[in-house]
């Protein structure tokens, strides 16, 4: 009698293209995908246009054109973003639990999302001078997500007691920028008459406020990976 394994009859039957006893090349797995390497590219990207945005507000000139950068910068990381989802839809074993690489990807494009949009509306909103507490939040983030780059470099390292390290500066800077979205909402309404104009820096104000929280949630997703893989 006969006896086939359950790989005889996956050859067998899945794979027809069998000649004669001499097995063609066949891939059982597919093609492993670097989710690591991916997320190394979008932290850098986010890093990049908070740069971009620190020197558009410090000079404050060719304001639609360096927006512009920053948008393009936006719409690569879209593009990286699809391509986590697409790859994590398509990958049946993740070097991280799934639930993660989502978290992971959906929260840093709502940080580069959020800078755009406070790029965004210094055009829409033709303002024509910057303000020094714009200047301070700006450099305050642009550092917040180097850290979010560093840690995320570590973790295909698995280097976890710095991704912790790292973590703990970002949350020191996300409530340092809190405190400094407080004081520019005061100095607003003690500095500047014209309500329409206080209107448009809020709105600003708050899209760095909103990024900084973001980089926040890219690090409590970064410490709970720590937890579980630690």
């Amino acid at each position: 009698m006969i006896r086939f394994s359950f790989i005889d009859f996956r050859l067998i039957f899945l794979y027809p293209t069998l000649q004669r006893g001499n097995y063609t090349k066949m891939r059982f797995f597919p093609k492993s995908i670097d989710f690591f390497e991916i997320f190394d590219k979008v932290a850098s990207n986010i890093s990049n246009a908070a740069s971009l945005f620190v020197s558009l507000v410090e000079t404050f000139d060719n304001i639609a054109a360096r927006a512009k950068e920053i948008h393009e910068l936006e719409q690569d990381g879209d593009v990286l973003t699809h391509d986590i989802m697409k790859n994590l839809n398509k990958t049946f074993i993740t070097p991280i639990d799934r639930e993660d690489i989502h978290a992971l990807a959906s929260t840093l494009d709502d940080i580069l999302d959020l800078i755009w949009a406070a790029a965004d509306r210094l055009t829409v909103f033709k303002l024509t001078k910057s303000t020094k507490e714009v200047i301070a939040m700006s450099k305050d983030l642009f550092v917040t997500t180097e850290l979010v780059h560093k840690a995320i470099k570590k973790l295909k390292e698995k280097n976890y007691s710095h991704i912790q390290e790292y973590c703990i500066e970002i949350n020191k800077l996300e409530n340092r920028i809190d405190r400094g979205f407080r004081d520019a909402l005061g100095n607003l309404f003690d500095e500047i008459k014209d309500p329409v104009l206080i209107i448009k820096w809020k709105e600003i104000y708050e899209h760095l406020e909103d990024a900084s929280d973001k980089c926040e949630d890219v690090a409590n997703v970064l410490e709970a990976i720590v937890l579980k893989n630690a």
